[in-house]
């Protein structure tokens, strides 16, 4: 236990450097990189893909399990949910929203698929999106699509979503705008705000994928005007699979977005009325309706050891700022975007775009894989593209290797 809480104290809880009077304390990233010891046998550049968990957060975990093995005691018992409450409330706090506002959900497509069998899609009215989003949400669309949904996707140009395209697609029958905040191929961010502004002068909604985005950039749902969104906790949220995030608007909370799941997450109190002794009322039972989004859209278990791993993960970027880790990111985004391109990559990213991810086209992706896993580095390499991801623990350093592996 020393030797953790030594290891706890080098990374987040012991980051402000020395900064302007009045300024904001600037964490010191370079002391980050032992809170990731994956970094010591690889140079990972694929935190858009998934990303390594700290050291703290790989602890949280291993204190629920403990509490499994060993039972109560020691206040072990505090562990027994997983701290799923605080799990809840960081990720609230996280992009600006009310605890009561957040749902957990299976991973970032169950969030999606919530909302649009929530609006009753497909039905009357029709769903427009863009060919730079997820693309398990565009088979989903395109297969509703044979279902007789009304779908339209907006086509990129050179990788940007244009708001005049989207403006051509939306009209008064639009029940629905879906889109990545942050595009995964590529990494871009459209003008969220203003597609929300144009949704909202329709009468249609805003579902957002955040899971390219919490983490990574500053995510505000309120100055945005997202009536939903959802992310997994795998990426740049620092977690583990298996458990994300839905946030829906309060307002719109059964209503607007209809409950179309029960189960035993959405009331409390149950009480029997059918046996010996129980206290008289309508059998067989009654209870009493739950509160939040949790009432609505969660049916069932969670997973315990993920949502503790979360807690701890998204109290360490708290703790950091969003505002820091992109400003520490942006010269390695930066200068990936200038060279790479030199090398003869051509580039997917727009110049302009703030957001930790950049990609390139690959003639040849199996001899580029090849050539990287000689180099021991590691971006993703899928179809003919390669994706670059920074994160906190990473350096000059490892993008230098990067660029000598492609040189």
């Amino acid at each position: 236990m020393q030797a953790d809480r030594r290891m706890f104290l080098s990374g987040a809880a012991g980051l402000a450097m020395a900064s302007p009077a009045g300024a904001a304390p600037v964490p010191d990233f370079s002391r980050l990189r032992a809170d990731f010891p994956w970094i010591e046998h690889e140079t990972f550049l694929n935190n858009a893909g998934w990303h390594p968990m700290p050291r703290q957060s790989i602890r949280a975990m291993h204190e629920y399990l403990d509490y499994k093995v060993n039972g109560p005691g020691e206040g072990r018992e505090t562990r027994q949910d997983g701290n799923q409450h605080l799990a809840r409330e960081q990720f609230a706090k996280l992009i600006n929203a009310q605890p009561s506002e957040i749902a957990f959900v299976q991973s970032t497509l169950m969030g999606e698929n919530i909302v649009r069998m929530g609006l009753g899609i497909p039905g009357a009215g029709n769903v427009v999106t863009n060919d730079l989003h997820y693309e398990g949400a565009l088979y989903m669309y395109k297969s509703l699509e044979k279902q007789g949904l009304d779908l339209r996707i907006v086509k990129h140009r050179e990788g940007r979503i244009r708001l005049r395209d989207v403006e051509e697609m939306v009209d008064k029958k639009t029940r629905l705008i879906a889109l990545s905040l942050v595009s995964y191929i590529n990494g871009y961010r459209p003008d969220v705000k203003a597609i929300c502004d144009l949704a909202h002068a329709h009468g249609a909604y805003v579902y957002a994928d955040v899971i390219q985005a919490a983490g990574g950039v500053p995510i505000d749902v309120r100055a945005l005007g997202l009536d939903f969104c959802a992310c997994s906790g795998y990426k740049w949220l620092m977690g583990d699979r298996g458990l994300g995030f839905l946030f829906v608007r309060e307002a719109l909370q059964g209503t607007v977005l209809k409950r179309f799941q029960y189960g035993d997450r959405q009331f409390t109190s149950f009480q029997y009325h059918m046996f010996p002794y129980d206290p008289p009322g309508p059998p067989p039972a009654t209870w009493t309706e739950g509160s939040g989004g949790g009432r609505f859209y969660e049916v069932g278990n969670i997973a315990n050891v993920v949502a503790a791993g979360h807690a701890e993960s998204i109290g360490y970027i708290l703790k950091l700022g969003v505002d820091n880790i992109r400003a520490y990111n942006r010269p390695l985004t930066q200068k990936l975007w200038k060279e790479i391109a030199k090398l003869g990559y051509p580039t997917l990213t727009p110049p302009d775009n703030d957001t930790p991810i950049v990609s390139f086209v690959v003639q040849n992706p199996d001899a580029l894989r090849a050539k990287l896993k000689k180099a021991n580095v590691a971006p993703k390499v899928e179809w003919n593209q390669m994706r670059v991801s920074c994160s906190v623990y990473n350096n000059m350093q490892d993008v230098d290797r990067l660029l000598n592996a492609l040189a």
